[in-house]
């Protein structure tokens, strides 16, 4: 019989009690925190606002505007040459990043399927598991390529073509004359993508939870496995469409917890650290520290480095959610998957019959010696 949706909350919680309790182990901990920094099985969020600084830009002849135009933001006032050579950094930042994201995205897709094995098992192995799922996660990333492909162009044609006819029509050069019309595709503009990311939202959910497990146990492509799950949705629409469903009220349930607490850990981290910003900010303007190729350089490198702490932080907070929503997947879609449940629960190694010990022989018995004759 499969389980419903609300039925794998339990089977799940139990899971993720003993796999990560039953006993406790630091080293399993660690990698599972890395494999939900990776995947993406984290729930919570965040955002930091930064301040802004007393930084001077240099002033050409030497000169400072009676209105500040030496503040960091003064751009009108910036020499040309220092501005290339900052946005030429920043660029080059942004490429790093960029190039950063993708090998993540391919080490992601290959942890994907050590997390599934990691939940299936009980024990997080990442050398031996990369070298067992390399070839699946490469599929995997191929398929995540596409996919993001995919939306860009969606978002595209849904934004662009709208946005063309309106301009070729004229509303955006006298909009006050177009107002009915413009709030009136504004608002089916709207609808229309939030639909659109809905949708993409759950092709993404259900390939990760369960177009994976089919890649990895049936060693199979992306469109092949993706084919196969539709037909296996297609004969139990109500289970999944319930699955769906109630993964978003888990999500949100464990957002709202665990971002309260990660939010209390981030202002612990945070208060020190804009506090030695501030310190290092007032130090640069009284030393006579300028905004230059160096200066930025090292702010970025800060903020990066800032932004990793935050992430290992959550990651290690958020362990709990990162083994129990695959836990979730994998419990729902083993009863429905039988290759699944049969790498779920194993058969019991046979009984092997006990061991008889070794037949000795009876030590001879020495011959029977009769006592001296009678005498006469």
């Amino acid at each position: 019989m499969p389980l419903s949706a609300i039925d794998t909350i339990s089977v799940a919680f139990e899971h993720t009690k003993q796999q990560l309790f039953r006993p406790f182990r630091l080293g399993q901990w660690l990698r599972l925190a890395l494999l939900g920094l990776l995947t993406g099985e984290l729930s919570s969020g965040g955002s930091c606002n930064s301040g802004g600084s007393n930084f001077s830009f240099p002033v050409p002849n030497g000169t400072r505007s009676p209105r500040g135009s030496d503040e960091f933001l003064s751009m009108p006032h910036m020499d040309p040459h220092l501005a290339a050579n900052i946005f030429l950094v920043v660029g080059i930042a942004l490429l790093i990043f960029a190039s950063i994201m993708l090998v993540f995205m391919y080490v992601g897709s290959v942890f994907r399927f050590i997390l599934i094995e990691s939940i299936v098992t009980k024990t997080a192995s990442i050398r031996s598991g990369w070298q067992k799922w390399h070839a699946a996660g490469l599929r995997f990333f191929l398929w995540r390529l596409l996919y993001q492909t995919i939306v860009f162009m969606g978002l595209v044609i849904l934004v662009g073509i709208p946005a063309g006819l309106a301009l070729l029509l004229g509303w955006f050069k006298e909009p006050g004359e177009h107002l009915a019309p413009l709030i009136l595709g504004g608002i089916l503009l709207f609808f229309l993508l939030l639909l659109f990311f809905l949708a993409a939202a759950v092709v993404y959910v259900v390939s990760k939870d369960f177009m994976a497990t089919i890649m990895a146990l049936e060693n199979a492509g992306f469109a092949e496995s993706w084919t196969r799950l539709l037909g296996m949705m297609k004969t139990d629409r109500g289970g999944y469409a319930g699955y769906i469903g109630m993964k978003i009220v888990l999500a949100i349930v464990a957002g709202i917890v665990f971002g309260i607490i990660i939010g209390l850990l981030m202002l612990v981290i945070l208060l020190p650290v804009g506090g030695l910003t501030a310190v290092a900010i007032i130090s640069g303007k009284t030393a006579g520290l300028t905004w230059t190729v160096g200066t930025v350089t090292l702010a970025i490198v800060g903020v990066c480095l800032l932004l990793a702490v935050i992430f290992c932080v959550t990651a290690l907070v958020s362990v709990p959610v990162t083994v129990y929503f695959p836990a979730y997947s994998i419990y729902f879609f083993a009863s429905r998957y039988p290759k699944l449940d049969a790498w779920l629960h194993p058969p019991p190694p046979p009984l092997m019959p006990p061991l008889m010990p070794p037949v000795t022989e009876p030590p001879p018995i020495p011959p029977m010696t009769l006592g001296p004759e009678p005498i006469g």
